[in-house]
């Protein structure tokens, strides 16, 4: 069988890839050997946003997960319902690229023009004793099915998805502690913003250990041990019912390719160039796979259009440079742009405005935690560079700024848009004022 474009992953990347070319007339297959809608809709971005939306103490915990298997079920169904209206052919299994446009799936072997490459990540396993016991979880093991339900739980790595599942089970009524290798939570993010949710989990009542090297996890399910040397070098021991490991994810080529075939890899992942080539001819690769990338669904469904549009002789269409990242905690936070410690280590004369959720009317109104929405402006042309923001609604705010980013507007165009009252949104004219004076 002949396509134009064989595409291997149905997540974010994968499926987004497959419409966009099919809009455009392409004949398109596209390999799947799970689900469709990939780790972000069945077991990540969209069952933990569901399960947090529902959590507090005493929830039903099978009425949680049966709400959340509904919303992954009706957005996975529109997904398959949209690609079967574009003509898209959805292959089920393992696919396997075997020679430079050949794709095999089972006994069937399959040839295209183009190959796209969107498998995606799989959670990162730490080299440490005790990893395999039953009793030890990644986050696809919490979110699939009906879950884990526990008392106490160890979650070993502070980043997005480790703060995310704290603020979960936290709100469930669990005993939660964070182990994290690095000096502080949220590592990638502004320094400020690690802190204020350090705050937040601790006021929780969320063990927050920094700085701290796990040497070895023992026990069995219902009790676990994690063992670990804390920031002065002293043994530590935290107990839990389970232990979820959240350190990250990897891209997901293994079985990827034919002995020979293989493109060039870093760390197991696929380089690429800005368009999204390999080093392949019609190899292409997005979102998670791809070496050096930001492990966004946003990400990926952005590279895909590009892509694309290349593959169509055509510009790309979405601007790779400003991506906002976001994270789901109570108050959620949000981030876009350079940070002021990225812009001073580039050399730049940068200025920093800042409104605080305590003189947001909204923000009271709602008896939201302590936050703030902190902008980043060139010093001399007043041009938003970044914003970060730690308030109700961070999510949903940060598109504003992200937008302001790349047009180039001023604190003074910023602020010269009225932005309506009550709202949250007006702690971003409120910060943009204090720029624009």
């Amino acid at each position: 069988m002949m396509y134009d474009i064989a595409i291997i992953g149905g997540g974010p990347g994968g499926y987004t890839a497959a419409e966009e070319a099919a809009a455009r007339g392409r004949s398109v297959v596209l390999f799947e050997r799970d689900l469709v809608g990939g780790t972000c809709l069945n077991r990540g971005c969209i069952p933990t946003k569901a399960l947090l939306h529902d959590a507090m103490p005493d929830a039903p915990f099978a009425a949680m997960h049966a709400r959340k298997k509904a919303v992954v079920d009706q957005l996975r169904d529109g997904i398959e319902k949209l690609l079967k209206k574009r003509k898209v052919t959805i292959v089920r299994g393992t696919a396997t690229v075997v020679s430079p446009g050949v794709v095999t799936c089972g006994n069937e072997t399959f040839e295209a023009h183009d190959i796209i490459i969107a498998t995606g990540s799989v959670p990162a396993i730490i080299p440490v004793p005790g990893i395999d016991l039953p009793g030890v979880y990644s986050s696809s093991d919490l979110l699939e099915g009906e879950g884990l339900h526990v008392s106490s739980l160890v979650i070993v790595g502070g980043g997005v998805i480790g703060v995310e599942f704290a603020t979960l089970y936290a709100s469930l009524g669990a005993r939660v502690t964070i182990v994290e290798a690095t000096e502080r939570i949220l590592p990638p993010m502004d320094r400020e913003i690690s802190q204020r949710v350090t705050m937040h989990l601790k006021k929780r009542g969320i063990a927050v250990e920094t700085s701290a090297r796990v040497t070895a996890i023992e026990g069995e399910p219902g009790s676990m041990k994690v063992r670990y040397t804390d920031k002065r070098g002293n043994e530590k021991m935290a107990e839990a019912e389970g232990v979820l490991i959240a350190c990250g994810r990897r891209a997901n080529t293994q079985g990827l390719f034919a002995e020979g075939c293989e493109p060039e890899l870093s760390r197991g992942a696929l380089v690429c160039d800005e368009s999204g080539r390999t080093s392949v001819g019609h190899l292409w690769a997005i979102g998670d796979v791809v070496a050096g990338n930001i492990q966004l669904a946003h990400v990926a469904e952005a590279q895909a259009r590009n892509v694309v549009a290349v593959i169509c002789s055509d510009t790309p269409l979405v601007s790779m440079k400003v991506v906002p990242s976001c994270v789901y905690t109570s108050p959620e936070v949000a981030s876009v742009g350079i940070t002021e410690a990225e812009a001073k280590a580039q050399g730049l004369d940068v200025r920093v405005g800042k409104a605080l959720t305590g003189a947001n009317g909204k923000c009271l109104i709602e008896e939201s935690e302590s936050g703030y929405v902190k902008l980043v402006a060139d010093a001399a042309t007043g041009a938003i560079l970044g914003a970060q923001l730690v308030c109700p609604r961070a999510t949903d705010l940060v598109s504003e700024l992200a937008l302001a980013i790349s047009l180039g507007c001023t604190a003074t165009q910023l602020s010269s848009v009225i932005h309506p009252h009550p709202t949250v949104s007006e702690l971003i004219s409120a910060a943009a004022r204090t720029l624009a004076c």
